[in-house]
């Protein structure tokens, strides 16, 4: 019988023939450093766009819209290289969202901001 090696830590495996790893921590190991590198990105990504929601979510609380400077909006930490989607109106105005969150770009360096009214779904 023909002796395999752990792909991870390359300990001599033992067990079924089709085992490509000695136990759960080292496939773990093994996937987890395939994976780091082309998810490192996406990862940096998604965090920069959850952080940007929860900064408008704060901003908006209860509220369906409102209005601040772009300077407030900006000391806040928003990102606006980030978004998830662009919405234009019938006027031609732009709205970048943030998953539900919002904001648009109107007169004398402010911004107003929404939050977009997601369908409920249906059981």
């Amino acid at each position: 019988m023909e002796k395999k090696f752990c792909l991870a830590c390359s300990a001599l495996i033992r067990g079924r023939s089709d085992k490509r790893f000695c136990d759960d921590g080292c496939r773990n190991a093994h996937n987890n450093k395939i994976n780091s590198v082309p998810n490192s990105f996406v990862r940096q990504i998604n965090t920069t766009l959850r952080k940007n929601r929860r900064i408008l979510e704060g901003l908006l609380g209860d509220e369906k819209n409102r209005k601040i400077s772009r300077e407030s909006l900006l000391k806040t930490g928003l990102d606006m290289d980030y978004f998830t989607n662009q919405l234009r109106n019938a006027k031609g105005q732009v709205y970048f969202f943030v998953y539900e969150f919002g904001y648009l770009s109107i007169e004398h360096d402010h911004f107003l901001l929404v939050k977009q009214n997601l369908p409920t779904s249906v059981s």
